[in-house]
């Protein structure tokens, strides 16, 4: 018999005219002779309102408290849907975290999961019930309720699609699945019927929204096959699997997008050996992710500028941790919060060339400036102006044929 996971993003379990939609769709699954554990966010809008009750409390909300209070969206999204299928006389039932248990282990906020209890849910679905899980949660080994991050119910789909040796891990979501850029900014862009775990481990992370990078790269461990489709149409979606099934005639399979970045240069640094290392091990030291790198030496060799990117939240942070450490000697430091990253994702970037001149060609075809640059195998970033995003976005995806 086989056994599927079925997640449900926000936007899916919005409404409950929307939950009654998605037990159809799992009444649908459930006739066809499955086992099915689904898994569901908050209704779209909950968390964010939660947050926002947390912060009339106080701007330093505790942070085990506010993993307890974050955690009741997606609570009251399983007793809603498993009401919505008991109404559709479909043998099923919600099971928070500390029921089945989910073990997790890291921060309240940003806690990982690492391993739960299997038991209980393989007699339920032995029994013949769907089982409605929450998304986004467990409990530490002390019993504590824990989140796992913003979108982390898709990390939770994987995880337990990887435990129970499920057979597939379908993401259900507001668009037809993954496409080689932001339709909503660019109506021409497409859908991608297939792709690497690498690419979309890639895309995930460098801005597209359709899926948690985290939850790609454990189902890139395990090789758990994953589809992206959409709640509201009968569409086929984005497969998503190990590379070796992906066509690599197409150079560049997607463009993604983040205007979150900010731009730091440190000026007149001392060039000697170990300087970039005490910077960046203060950085990392305060949790402050650092992106592209540049380091140019100034010509009598004694000092250096080092430009570096990180979020924008960072910035302030990042100064004040330069400014206050007396060992790092320096001119000044420059800031550039408007900026944005553009990336292209292809992994038949490795083997055709030409990809790099043909994207840079294009940005000054438009004027566009590139004020840093980052590369991998299947990847290649730019940081530009953030007024001339949508503008880059278009003409790359124009020059590499994804309209």
């Amino acid at each position: 018999m086989v056994k599927k996971v079925l997640k449900f993003g926000g936007t899916s379990v919005g409404t409950t005219e929307r939950i009654r939609h998605v037990a159809n769709i799992i009444q649908k699954e459930s006739s066809l002779g499955s086992k099915i554990i689904v898994v569901v966010s908050a209704m779209s809008g909950k968390t964010n309102e939660l947050i926002k009750l947390s912060k009339e409390i106080s701007n330093e909300f505790n942070k085990r408290e506010l993993d307890v209070l974050l955690s009741s969206g997606e609570q009251v999204t399983c007793a809603l849907l498993a009401g919505a299928l008991i109404k559709l006389s479909i043998k099923a039932k919600s099971m928070l975290s500390w029921q089945i248990p989910i073990i997790t282990k890291g921060e309240h906020t940003n806690a990982r999961i690492i391993n739960m209890h299997v038991e209980k849910i393989n007699k339920c679905l032995d029994n013949g019930e769907v089982i409605i899980i929450p998304g986004f949660q467990g409990i530490s080994k002390n019993g504590d309720v824990t989140t796992i991050g913003r979108g982390g119910s898709d990390a939770t789909a994987v995880a337990i699609a990887k435990i129970f040796n499920a057979d597939s891990c379908e993401i259900y979501t507001d668009v037809d699945g993954v496409f080689s850029t932001d339709p909503n900014k660019i109506p021409v862009a497409k859908k991608i019927d297939k792709i690497s775990y690498d690419e979309m481990l890639e895309l995930s992370s460098l801005g597209a929204k359709v899926m948690q990078s985290s939850a790609v790269q454990t189902a890139m461990m395990y090789d758990i096959p994953l589809e992206v489709r959409s709640t509201f149409t009968e569409r086929k979606g984005t497969k998503i699997f190990s590379q070796e099934n992906i066509d690599y005639t197409k150079s560049v399979t997607g463009v993604a997008y983040s205007k979150d970045e900010a731009k730091i240069t440190v000026i007149g640094v001392e060039d000697r050996p170990g300087i970039a290392a005490n910077i960046f091990e203060l950085l990392s030291k305060a949790q402050i992710n650092v992106d592209m790198v540049i380091q140019n030496i100034s010509s009598d060799q004694k000092t250096t500028d080092i430009t570096f990117t990180v979020k924008r939240d960072d910035v302030s942070k990042t100064k004040q941790i330069l400014k206050n450490n007396k060992d790092i000697k320096y001119v000044a430091i420059i800031q550039n919060d408007k900026v944005a990253k553009i990336s292209i994702v292809g992994a038949g970037m490795v083997s055709t060339p030409g990809v790099t001149y043909r994207m840079f060609r294009a940005l000054s075809d438009e004027n566009i400036n590139i004020l840093a640059i980052s590369t991998s195998e299947i990847k290649l970033s730019v940081i530009i102006e953030e007024k001339y995003t949508l503008k880059a976005i278009k003409k790359l995806h124009t020059i590499f044929d994804l309209d």
